[in-house]
């Protein structure tokens, strides 16, 4: 023997559902730039090495933030270059590659897209 099905309920609101205000369009604090960089941070720190004469490892830059080796590597490569678009060069030695900051804007090399529908 098997159970009819329960009708669902339909509820009516007494009240309306309150709405978002949309947001003014003047705004009274400034935009901080993207170059501002908190002192504390780790993000900080791997710049503060980076920018040293000497440079910094992988390794280096791994014990100071407690971070693996490929989260390195990955925060040169996402946030140092792309995101703040910083110059960075890497350089072999006997102690192995070192990373260091130059002055300046890197210089993104273009990129060749295959447009679909395009000869």
């Amino acid at each position: 023997m098997t159970k009819p099905k329960s009708k669902t309920k339909i509820v009516t609101r007494s009240t309306p559902r309150a709405t978002r205000k949309a947001k003014s369009g003047t705004r009274s604090a400034t935009k901080p730039s993207k170059s501002a960089v908190r002192a504390d941070t780790k993000q900080a720190q791997i710049i503060g090495l980076l920018r040293t004469p000497a440079g910094a490892t992988i390794a280096s830059l791994a014990a100071a933030t407690h971070w693996q080796q490929h989260s390195v590597r990955g925060f040169l490569a996402g946030v140092i270059r792309k995101k703040l678009g910083l110059h960075l060069v890497s350089e072999t030695s006997a102690t192995g590659r070192i990373y260091r900051l130059m002055e300046g804007k890197a210089v993104a090399a273009p990129v060749k897209r295959n447009v679909s529908g395009a000869a």
